[in-house]
């Protein structure tokens, strides 16, 4: 008798639960070494989930030494999962351009190889004019001393790094980070 009493509720409950998960949205950028855009896109507020991973190759499964010699093709990445209704797509981006130099060919830092190239996957044609129109900001606002060289291009499959990359500005507060925030606004 109590089960049956539990079966409506539970059932609302997944309603809820798989209604919030549609609602979500996700984006794939690479601006550099994930470690640095992980830590600074875990704190932005609308973030619920980051992944640091690789995408953009033609290697199916690359580990880390694959994508780190530079042949398959694949960035460095963050996959991030975000509450529109918080934080939208624009704003997202707008942090994106903050977090990196957009405007340096396969290179952030001390970091160099295409494997640390400025990209924007887009999911849908609204992420990938959102992107455009953002980028066209960006350089408009001449924050950058030179034009912005992000590749958008359509998503490609995600591939999670290996669980030591994952969080690991956390796990390691002294590790190396070439990221920050500049201080302007778009």
């Amino acid at each position: 008798m109590k089960m049956k009493a539990i079966l409506p509720i539970l059932f609302l409950l997944a309603i809820q639960v798989s209604a919030k998960d549609i609602q979500d949205e996700k984006a794939i950028l690479s601006g550099g070494c994930f470690w640095g855009m992980e830590e600074i896109f875990r704190k932005v507020p609308g973030v619920i989930k980051t992944e640091v991973g690789y995408t953009g190759g033609t290697m199916k499964n690359p580990s880390y030494e694959d994508v780190s010699s530079g042949s398959t093709g694949h960035a460095e990445s963050i996959e991030i999962t975000f509450d529109p209704k918080t934080l939208s797509y624009e704003n997202l981006l707008k942090t994106f351009f903050r977090a990196h130099d957009p405007t340096s060919k396969n290179r952030q830092g001390n970091d160099v190889g295409t494997q640390y190239r400025s990209s924007i996957f887009y999911r849908d044609d609204k992420q990938k004019k959102t992107a455009e129109d953002v980028i066209k900001m960006v350089d408009k606002a001449k924050k950058w001393p030179k034009p912005v060289i992000t590749e958008v291009m359509p998503a490609k499959p995600f591939y999670p790094a290996e669980e030591y990359h994952q969080k690991y500005l956390i796990k390691n507060p002294h590790g190396y980070n070439d990221h920050y925030l500049r201080d302007f606004k778009f």
